[in-house]
Protein backbone atom coordinates (compact mmCIF):
# COMPACT_ATOMS: atom_id res chain seq x y z
CA UNK A 1 0.00 0.00 0.00
CA UNK A 2 1.73 3.46 -1.10
CA UNK A 3 2.02 6.08 1.85
CA UNK A 4 -1.10 8.09 2.22
CA UNK A 5 -0.67 11.87 1.21
CA UNK A 6 -2.47 14.55 3.46
CA UNK A 7 -1.96 18.02 3.90
CA UNK A 8 -1.90 18.23 6.96
CA UNK A 9 0.64 21.04 9.48
CA UNK A 10 3.38 21.36 6.96
CA UNK A 11 4.06 20.72 3.51
CA UNK A 12 6.09 18.05 1.82
CA UNK A 13 9.26 19.94 1.07
CA UNK A 14 9.68 20.66 4.42
CA UNK A 15 9.91 17.14 5.18
CA UNK A 16 12.40 16.58 2.61
CA UNK A 17 14.42 19.87 3.20
CA UNK A 18 13.74 21.54 0.02
CA UNK A 19 15.39 25.26 0.94
CA UNK A 20 12.66 26.93 -1.30
CA UNK A 21 9.73 25.27 1.61
CA UNK A 22 8.24 27.83 4.11
CA UNK A 23 9.17 26.88 7.10
CA UNK A 24 6.52 25.67 9.50
CA UNK A 25 4.60 28.29 11.59
CA UNK A 26 3.93 26.68 15.46
CA UNK A 27 0.59 26.82 16.12
CA UNK A 28 -1.07 29.34 17.91
CA UNK A 29 -3.26 28.31 20.95
CA UNK A 30 -3.67 30.38 24.28
CA UNK A 31 -1.26 28.60 27.24
CA UNK A 32 -2.24 25.57 28.81
CA UNK A 33 -5.23 24.56 25.67
CA UNK A 34 -5.38 20.84 25.46
CA UNK A 35 -3.67 20.23 21.84
CA UNK A 36 -4.51 16.46 21.49
CA UNK A 37 -3.29 13.68 23.38
CA UNK A 38 -3.30 15.15 26.68
CA UNK A 39 -0.75 17.44 25.49
CA UNK A 40 -0.59 21.37 26.59
CA UNK A 41 1.09 23.71 24.74
CA UNK A 42 2.76 26.14 27.53
CA UNK A 43 4.17 29.51 27.07
CA UNK A 44 8.22 29.27 27.03
CA UNK A 45 7.85 31.79 29.72
CA UNK A 46 6.60 29.91 32.47
CA UNK A 47 8.82 27.08 32.24
CA UNK A 48 11.77 26.18 34.17
CA UNK A 49 14.61 23.81 33.85
CA UNK A 50 15.17 21.57 36.54
CA UNK A 51 18.58 22.59 38.84
CA UNK A 52 18.88 18.54 39.72
CA UNK A 53 19.18 17.87 35.96
CA UNK A 54 22.14 15.68 35.74
CA UNK A 55 22.98 16.91 32.44
CA UNK A 56 24.93 19.89 32.36
CA UNK A 57 26.41 20.02 28.90
CA UNK A 58 24.66 20.62 25.59
CA UNK A 59 26.62 20.77 22.37
CA UNK A 60 26.06 23.95 20.98
CA UNK A 61 26.48 22.48 17.18
CA UNK A 62 23.64 19.65 17.49
CA UNK A 63 21.56 22.44 19.62
CA UNK A 64 21.03 24.46 16.59
CA UNK A 65 20.59 21.53 14.04
CA UNK A 66 17.89 20.59 16.19
CA UNK A 67 16.94 24.27 16.69
CA UNK A 68 16.40 24.52 12.64
CA UNK A 69 15.08 20.95 12.78
CA UNK A 70 12.31 22.43 15.07
CA UNK A 71 11.85 25.66 12.72
CA UNK A 72 10.84 23.05 9.74
CA UNK A 73 8.74 20.31 11.51
CA UNK A 74 7.95 21.92 15.11
CA UNK A 75 8.51 20.00 18.05
CA UNK A 76 7.59 15.82 18.07
CA UNK A 77 8.04 14.44 21.31
CA UNK A 78 6.46 16.87 24.03
CA UNK A 79 8.75 17.89 27.01
CA UNK A 80 7.35 16.57 30.15
CA UNK A 81 6.71 18.95 33.24
CA UNK A 82 5.48 19.28 36.26
CA UNK A 83 3.97 22.26 37.95
CA UNK A 84 4.90 24.00 40.66
CA UNK A 85 3.45 25.96 43.48
CA UNK A 86 4.43 28.94 41.97
CA UNK A 87 2.36 28.25 38.72
CA UNK A 88 5.37 27.52 36.73
CA UNK A 89 6.11 24.51 35.68
CA UNK A 90 9.98 22.46 35.66
CA UNK A 91 11.38 20.36 33.11
CA UNK A 92 11.24 16.43 33.87
CA UNK A 93 12.51 15.31 30.48
CA UNK A 94 13.03 16.94 27.17
CA UNK A 95 15.31 19.81 28.28
CA UNK A 96 17.66 19.50 25.06
CA UNK A 97 14.22 19.99 22.90
CA UNK A 98 13.35 23.08 25.59
CA UNK A 99 16.61 24.60 24.78
CA UNK A 100 16.35 24.10 20.79
CA UNK A 101 12.75 25.46 20.89
CA UNK A 102 14.19 28.65 22.88
CA UNK A 103 17.01 28.72 19.59
CA UNK A 104 14.26 28.43 17.26
CA UNK A 105 12.41 31.57 18.44
CA UNK A 106 9.40 29.67 20.08
CA UNK A 107 6.79 31.16 22.02
CA UNK A 108 5.02 27.97 23.44
CA UNK A 109 5.98 24.51 23.38
CA UNK A 110 3.80 21.44 23.70
CA UNK A 111 4.30 19.64 27.29
CA UNK A 112 2.70 17.04 29.38
CA UNK A 113 2.24 18.04 32.50
CA UNK A 114 3.14 15.27 34.84
CA UNK A 115 0.63 14.11 38.13
CA UNK A 116 1.48 14.49 41.96
CA UNK A 117 0.34 12.15 44.18
CA UNK A 118 -0.14 8.40 43.60
CA UNK A 119 -3.77 8.59 43.39
CA UNK A 120 -3.60 10.67 40.48
CA UNK A 121 -0.97 9.09 39.10
CA UNK A 122 -2.94 5.77 38.93
CA UNK A 123 -6.05 7.89 37.53
CA UNK A 124 -3.82 9.02 34.65
CA UNK A 125 -2.15 5.82 33.88
CA UNK A 126 -5.74 4.44 33.84
CA UNK A 127 -6.68 7.26 31.35
CA UNK A 128 -3.77 6.76 28.80
CA UNK A 129 -4.16 3.06 28.80
CA UNK A 130 -7.78 4.18 27.52
CA UNK A 131 -6.76 6.58 25.16
CA UNK A 132 -4.36 4.20 23.49
CA UNK A 133 -7.21 1.94 22.51
CA UNK A 134 -8.93 4.75 20.20
CA UNK A 135 -8.76 4.15 16.44
CA UNK A 136 -7.78 7.65 15.53
CA UNK A 137 -4.67 7.98 16.90
CA UNK A 138 -1.85 7.87 14.54
CA UNK A 139 1.48 5.87 15.16
CA UNK A 140 3.30 8.44 16.52
CA UNK A 141 0.48 9.53 19.45
CA UNK A 142 0.78 5.88 20.24
CA UNK A 143 4.51 6.12 20.67
CA UNK A 144 4.52 8.74 22.55
CA UNK A 145 1.62 7.40 24.81
CA UNK A 146 3.68 3.78 25.43
CA UNK A 147 6.76 5.76 26.99
CA UNK A 148 4.43 8.46 28.95
CA UNK A 149 3.24 5.32 30.16
CA UNK A 150 6.41 3.90 30.76
CA UNK A 151 7.71 6.94 32.65
CA UNK A 152 4.17 8.01 34.35
CA UNK A 153 3.92 4.54 35.78
CA UNK A 154 6.95 3.19 36.23
CA UNK A 155 6.53 0.39 33.80
CA UNK A 156 9.68 -1.96 31.61
CA UNK A 157 8.15 -2.57 28.22
CA UNK A 158 7.50 -6.32 29.50
CA UNK A 159 5.16 -4.73 32.07
CA UNK A 160 3.10 -1.98 29.47
CA UNK A 161 3.00 -5.22 27.04
CA UNK A 162 0.85 -7.09 29.67
CA UNK A 163 -0.98 -3.90 30.63
CA UNK A 164 -2.22 -2.99 27.38
CA UNK A 165 -2.50 -6.57 25.85
CA UNK A 166 -0.22 -5.99 23.34
CA UNK A 167 3.21 -8.23 22.47
CA UNK A 168 6.50 -7.03 23.48
CA UNK A 169 7.79 -6.45 20.30
CA UNK A 170 4.62 -4.23 18.93
CA UNK A 171 5.92 -2.06 22.11
CA UNK A 172 8.90 -2.14 21.23
CA UNK A 173 8.52 -1.14 17.48
CA UNK A 174 6.33 1.93 18.56
CA UNK A 175 9.24 3.03 21.03
CA UNK A 176 11.59 2.57 18.19
CA UNK A 177 10.03 5.56 16.23
CA UNK A 178 10.73 7.90 19.06
CA UNK A 179 14.64 6.95 18.15
CA UNK A 180 13.77 7.66 14.39
CA UNK A 181 15.06 11.10 12.93
CA UNK A 182 12.41 14.06 13.34
CA UNK A 183 11.84 13.70 9.77
CA UNK A 184 10.95 10.43 9.57
CA UNK A 185 8.44 10.97 13.21
CA UNK A 186 7.43 13.95 11.31
CA UNK A 187 6.20 12.15 8.11
CA UNK A 188 4.18 9.54 10.55
CA UNK A 189 2.37 12.15 12.34
CA UNK A 190 1.21 14.00 9.18
CA UNK A 191 0.76 10.66 7.75
CA UNK A 192 2.47 10.49 4.30
CA UNK A 193 4.44 6.89 5.60
CA UNK A 194 2.62 4.41 7.72
CA UNK A 195 3.77 2.85 10.93
CA UNK A 196 4.96 -0.03 8.47
CA UNK A 197 6.86 2.15 6.13
CA UNK A 198 8.53 3.97 9.70
CA UNK A 199 9.66 0.29 10.82
CA UNK A 200 10.96 -0.57 7.60
CA UNK A 201 13.12 2.52 7.50
CA UNK A 202 14.18 1.89 11.14
CA UNK A 203 16.17 -1.54 9.73
CA UNK A 204 19.21 1.55 8.43
CA UNK A 205 21.44 1.93 11.85
CA UNK A 206 22.36 5.39 10.10
CA UNK A 207 20.11 8.26 10.48
CA UNK A 208 21.37 9.61 7.23
CA UNK A 209 20.60 6.81 5.34
CA UNK A 210 17.16 6.50 7.31
CA UNK A 211 16.51 10.26 5.87
CA UNK A 212 17.59 9.08 2.72
CA UNK A 213 15.22 6.26 2.28
CA UNK A 214 12.11 8.59 3.63
CA UNK A 215 12.79 10.68 0.49
CA UNK A 216 12.91 7.94 -1.97
CA UNK A 217 10.03 7.03 -0.52
CA UNK A 218 7.97 9.82 -0.84
CA UNK A 219 9.33 10.97 -4.03
CA UNK A 220 8.10 7.76 -5.35
CA UNK A 221 5.55 6.27 -3.24
CA UNK A 222 6.89 3.60 -2.35
CA UNK A 223 4.93 0.69 -0.78
CA UNK A 224 6.19 -1.12 2.71
CA UNK A 225 7.66 -3.98 1.13
CA UNK A 226 9.48 -1.38 -1.80
CA UNK A 227 10.87 0.37 1.28
CA UNK A 228 11.91 -3.18 2.76
CA UNK A 229 13.69 -4.17 -0.63
CA UNK A 230 15.12 -0.16 -0.80
CA UNK A 231 16.60 -0.74 2.99
CA UNK A 232 18.06 -3.94 2.29
CA UNK A 233 19.98 -1.93 -1.04
CA UNK A 234 21.21 0.44 0.98
CA UNK A 235 22.37 -1.42 3.92
CA UNK A 236 24.68 -4.20 1.83
CA UNK A 237 28.72 -3.18 1.58
CA UNK A 238 29.74 -1.61 -1.39
CA UNK A 239 30.74 -4.38 -3.82
CA UNK A 240 34.50 -4.67 -4.35
CA UNK A 241 35.83 -4.52 -7.37
CA UNK A 242 36.47 -7.76 -8.42
CA UNK A 243 41.07 -8.01 -9.25
CA UNK A 244 41.89 -9.54 -12.49
CA UNK A 245 42.79 -13.22 -11.67
CA UNK A 246 46.38 -13.34 -12.37
CA UNK A 247 48.19 -16.03 -14.33
CA UNK A 248 51.54 -17.98 -14.36
CA UNK A 249 53.85 -16.19 -16.10
CA UNK A 250 54.82 -17.05 -19.60
CA UNK A 251 58.75 -17.96 -20.26
CA UNK A 252 59.72 -14.26 -21.16
CA UNK A 253 57.74 -13.24 -18.00
CA UNK A 254 60.58 -14.87 -16.37
CA UNK A 255 63.18 -14.49 -18.06
CA UNK A 256 61.93 -10.39 -17.50
CA UNK A 257 61.97 -10.90 -13.94
CA UNK A 258 65.41 -11.85 -13.48
CA UNK A 259 66.69 -9.96 -16.26
CA UNK A 260 65.40 -6.73 -13.88
CA UNK A 261 66.30 -8.73 -10.11
CA UNK A 262 70.03 -8.76 -11.87
CA UNK A 263 70.01 -5.05 -12.50
CA UNK A 264 68.43 -3.25 -9.81
CA UNK A 265 69.49 -6.32 -7.07
CA UNK A 266 65.72 -6.25 -5.77
CA UNK A 267 63.19 -8.97 -5.76
CA UNK A 268 61.60 -7.69 -8.69
CA UNK A 269 57.22 -8.26 -8.66
CA UNK A 270 55.97 -9.32 -11.99
CA UNK A 271 51.93 -9.63 -12.67
CA UNK A 272 49.89 -10.86 -15.29
CA UNK A 273 46.61 -11.22 -15.73
CA UNK A 274 44.57 -13.75 -17.82
CA UNK A 275 44.41 -11.30 -20.08
CA UNK A 276 47.53 -10.73 -21.04
CA UNK A 277 47.95 -7.19 -18.92
CA UNK A 278 49.83 -6.42 -15.89
CA UNK A 279 52.33 -4.69 -13.99
CA UNK A 280 56.06 -4.79 -12.75
CA UNK A 281 56.70 -3.35 -9.11
CA UNK A 282 60.46 -2.42 -8.20
CA UNK A 283 60.33 -1.71 -4.54
CA UNK A 284 62.83 0.50 -2.73
CA UNK A 285 63.79 1.54 0.88
CA UNK A 286 64.62 4.80 0.46
CA UNK A 287 65.45 7.79 -2.09
CA UNK A 288 68.92 6.80 -1.96
CA UNK A 289 68.08 3.90 -3.43
CA UNK A 290 65.87 5.16 -5.64
CA UNK A 291 68.63 7.43 -6.94
CA UNK A 292 70.80 4.25 -7.36
CA UNK A 293 67.53 2.62 -9.60
CA UNK A 294 67.90 5.73 -11.89
CA UNK A 295 71.76 5.98 -12.07
CA UNK A 296 71.76 2.11 -13.07
CA UNK A 297 69.25 3.03 -15.89
CA UNK A 298 71.22 6.05 -17.04
CA UNK A 299 74.03 4.02 -17.64
CA UNK A 300 72.04 1.62 -19.29
CA UNK A 301 70.62 4.26 -22.08
CA UNK A 302 74.25 5.00 -22.30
Amino acid sequence: MAPKRTALGMGLGALLGDAESTPREPKERPAGEPVFNGVSDIAMEAIEPNPHQPRKHFDEEALQELAESIKNLGIIQPVTVRELKSGKFQIISGERRYRAARMAGLETIPVFVRSGGDEEKSVLVCALVENIQREDLNALEIAVTYQRLMEEGGLTQEALSERIGKKRSTVANYLRLLQQPAEVQAAVRESYITMGHARAIAGLPEGKDQIKALRKTLDEGLSVRQVEELVKKIAQPKEIKKQPEETALPEIGRELKEAMKRCFDVEIAVKRSNKGNGSITIPFKNDEEMNEFLSKLNSLNG
